[in-house]
């Protein structure tokens, strides 16, 4: 079964952990479960939307989402496969790594781990199920193994202006675009398109761009197999060195990194 079909299912026993590994590429509607969400992204990519504002997911990368929150998650990319874990939420006032969206590389002791929970796919595991103490430390060393939530999020927003203004990065991004050029492709001035930017997406306009060179970089190192340069070069960088150093700033991790077997 599917990770849709399963959705009523993962809240029904609420001292357990749900148990769901799948490859795929979908969208998942809004939803929210009454369980925290561990999933690790596995060659792929991942995209998670949360009141106004796109989290995006990288391979080798995990999120943890908290108890509660609606969110949309769409797996944008067939090869990616991820592999979930819903866990009970005791306890999760004990820490405010529970508490909180966060977005954060693997190592490899987590990533041996989680595919160790394959063996309970499609399942609830309860105390009584034999080696559910793995999932009590596993759950448990979550905190202890990152610090600070990766910043790969991109905001969205209603203002109609800014969507075109969005549209026309989505197009351009790789272009070597300012302030003052996207002003006057717009016929606004450069301190109007600030106070824009701020008003309606409460960051600024490099930030912005930053960023979206940061995810599209992403995709084309998941989903084609160009060279690392050729990625800098589509996105904007005249250098791989100041590539990789901003790649690394978001990520956690070098560009060559997400495609590692």
């Amino acid at each position: 079964m599917g990770l849709i079909a399963l959705l009523p299912d993962i809240d029904k026993q609420p001292q357990s952990v749900f148990v769901m590994h799948e490859k795929s590429e979908k969208l998942i509607p809004l939803h929210h479960h009454t369980k925290g969400q561990l999933s690790y992204v596995e060659g792929g990519i991942a995209y998670i939307t949360i009141d106004y504002k796109t989290y995006v997911v990288p391979a080798r990368h995990f999120f943890w989402i908290p108890k509660g929150i609606p969110h949309i998650l769409r797996v944008g990319y067939n090869a990616t496969v991820l592999r979930s874990l819903y866990f009970y939420t005791e306890g999760d006032d004990k820490h405010p790594f529970y508490n909180q969206l966060g977005i954060y590389p693997a190592s490899e002791l987590l990533i041996q781990m989680i595919n160790f929970t394959e063996r309970w796919d499609e399942r609830h595991v309860t105390s009584k199920d034999e080696n559910f103490e793995f999932l009590v430390a596993l759950k448990q060393l979550l905190p202890q193994l990152n610090t600070d939530a990766l910043p790969i999020m991109l905001p969205i927003t209603d203002d109609e202006r800014m969507q075109k203004i969005i549209r026309f990065l989505e197009k351009h991004f790789g272009d070597p675009i300012t302030l003052q050029s996207l002003g006057r492709q717009f016929n606004i001035s450069e301190r109007s398109l600030s106070r824009l930017f701020q008003s309606t997406l409460h960051i600024s306009f490099l930030q912005y761009l930053k960023t979206l060179r940061m995810i599209k970089a992403i995709e084309l190192i998941v989903k084609t197999n160009l060279p690392i340069s050729d990625v800098a070069f589509r996105v904007g960088y005249d250098t791989i060195g100041s590539f990789s150093n901003t790649f690394y700033t978001f990520t956690g991790s070098r560009p060559t990194s997400l495609r590692q077997p």
